[in-house]
C-alpha cells in the first residue's frame, strides 16, 4: 500500500497534491459517507490516465481481487444509473470517485488514505505497516440489472444470496428468534456514523443455537465480508470471528421472500456486519464491515500510544541513590 500511494503522490501535480493529501489528524479522515455528494479530495475524472491507472493500483492495493471487482462494477453502475435517471452526468459518473491520502504514506509510520463515491467507501488506517480496513462499505444500484446489455448482473449477489441462506437454514422457532422486525429497516442502522454503536445487547439468534450446519453457513456468509479485503487484513477479521466463539448472532428484519424488503446484520463483541435492500422495490444494497472499537484504526492506534507511552516512561527512569 505504502508504495501504491507514494507512486500514486508523484504522479499528481502541485495542485492536485493540494487536494488530494491531509494531515492524518484531519477531522476529514473520519467524515465518511456512501451518497452521490461532493466530496474532499481528488477525484478519478480530474485525473490523466496514467494517474488514474496509479490511482486504480492503489485502490487495488487494499482490496483482494474479490473485492476490487466488486468495487470497480459498482463504479461502472453509475453509467446504468445515469441511463435510468436520464442524468446528465454530474450527479452519476462512474469517475466521481476521489482519493485521499492522510499523513505521510510509510512502512513505520501512521497514515491512511480512502477511496470514496458513491456506493464504494474504503478507510484504511497504518500504523507500522498494520493494516485496518474500517469502515468498509459497498452498495449497489441497482442491485440486479433488470434491462439492457448488462441485464442479469448482480454486483454484491454473495452478500444478499448467503445471508439468504442463513435465514432458510433455520426452522420455525429459530426463525421467530432471529427476525427482530417483520419490517426491513429503511437503511442500515449505523448509517454513516463516525463510531459504530448500536443501542441495548445484541438481539436475534445466537450461534450457540445454531445446528454445526446452520453455523457454516453464517460463516460463509461471514468469509464473504471478510475476503473482500487483503489477505492480511482479512486475517485480522477471522482472528476477531474466532475470538467471538459462539458470541455471535444473527438478526433478520423483513420478508424471508426473494423480492420482499430486508435486512440482516451479523454482531459480535468485536465488529458488526450490517446489509440492508429495502430501496428501489429492494433492488438497492447497502452493505457495510464496522469494528466496534477499531473503526478508523482506533486500536491500532491506541496499542501504538501505549507502545509510545511505555517507551517514554522506561527512557526517563532515574534511580533513586
Amino acid at each position: 500500500m505504502t508504495e501504491a500511494a507514494l507512486r500514486f503522490l508523484a504522479a499528481l501535480t502541485g495542485e492536485q497534491r493540494a487536494r488530494a493529501t491531509f494531515a492524518f489528524d484531519d477531522p476529514e479522515r473520519m467524515h465518511w459517507a456512501y451518497v452521490p455528494m461532493a466530496r474532499e479530495g481528488l477525484p478519478l475524472r480530474d485525473m490523466s490516465p496514467y494517474q488514474r491507472h496509479l490511482a486504480s493500483a492503489l485502490l487495488s492495493a487494499g482490496l483482494s481481487q474479490q473485492g476490487y471487482i466488486k468495487a470497480v462494477t459498482i463504479m461502472s453502475l453509475e453509467d446504468v444509473l445515469r441511463i435510468l435517471e436520464n442524468d446528465s452526468g454530474e450527479r452519476r459518473h462512474p469517475e466521481k470517485y476521489y482519493f485521499s491520502i492522510f499523513g505521510t504514506p510509510s512502512d513505520t509510520g501512521i497514515w491512511g488514505y480512502r477511496v470514496e463515491g458513491h456506493h464504494v467507501s474504503q478507510n484504511y488506517t497504518l500504523v507500522n505497516g498494520l493494516v485496518v480496513d474500517a469502515p468498509s462499505f459497498f452498495g449497489a444500484n441497482p442491485a440486479e440489472v433488470r434491462e439492457g446489455p448488462r441485464a442479469g448482473l448482480r454486483t454484491l449477489a454473495p452478500e444478499e444470496d448467503l445471508g439468504r441462506a442463513v435465514i432458510g437454514a433455520l426452522d420455525d422457532g429459530q426463525q421467530q428468534v432471529a427476525i427482530v422486525d417483520p419490517v426491513a429497516y429503511a437503511d442500515i442502522l449505523t448509517a454513516a456514523s463516525r463510531q459504530a454503536a448500536l443501542e441495548g445487547q445484541p438481539s436475534g439468534l445466537p450461534a450457540s443455537r445454531m445446528t454445526s450446519s446452520q453455523f457454516d453457513r453464517l460463516m460463509a456468509l461471514v468469509e464473504e465480508y471478510a475476503r473482500n479485503v487483503t489477505e492480511q487484513v482479512a486475517e485480522g477479521r477471522r482472528e476477531q470471528i474466532r475470538e467471538a466463539g459462539e458470541s455471535i448472532w444473527f438478526a433478520w428484519a423483513g420478508g424471508v421472500g426473494r423480492g420482499d424488503p430486508h435486512y440482516y446484520r451479523v454482531q459480535t463483541p468485536a465488529f458488526l456486519i450490517e446489509y440492508d435492500n429495502t430501496q428501489n422495490g429492494a433492488n438497492h444494497i447497502h452493505a457495510v464491515w464496522r469494528d466496534f472499537t477499531g473503526d478508523f484504526g482506533g486500536d491500532l492506534l491506541r496499542d501504538h500510544g501505549d507502545l509510545l507511552r511505555n517507551h517514554y516512561r522506561g527512557s526517563h527512569t532515574v534511580q533513586c541513590p
